[in-house]
């Protein structure tokens, strides 16, 4: 007979059921994905940090920003999840859907990119 892979009790009811409960799948599924050390944490706390800034500042999804204004709202340019290089020689920085490339003068361009 099969067992509940989070509390080990017998399982009665359908033949492919893996949880005595939804507490307990609940239970083991927050087990399982839970971010695996704190490394991994920070990082996507930061990742989120970023995005969170940029949504914020880029509400019509192409605008300009300084480099000093999303440093101020605490943006770390160090972290971001894919490059974008265009044909024509840009390199954009996104963070999910919503990207930065630099401009002169310690500008950034904001894009969105559309999904």
């Amino acid at each position: 007979m099969k067992t509940c892979l989070e509390c080990s009790e017998k399982l009665v009811g359908r033949e492919d059921k893996k949880f005595c409960s939804d507490s307990c799948r609940n239970a083991y599924n927050n087990k399982i994905n839970k971010d695996s050390n704190n490394y991994m944490r920070n990082v996507n706390n930061k990742l989120r940090k970023n995005y969170r800034i940029l949504s914020e500042l880029n509400t019509d999804g192409k605008s300009k920003a300084t480099k000093d204004k999303m440093i101020n709202k605490g943006f770390d340019f160090d972290f971001f999840t894919n490059i974008l290089l265009t044909k024509t020689g840009n390199t954009y920085y996104f963070l999910y859907d919503q990207g930065y490339r630099s401009l002169d003068n310690d500008y950034y361009m904001l894009v969105k990119k559309e999904i």
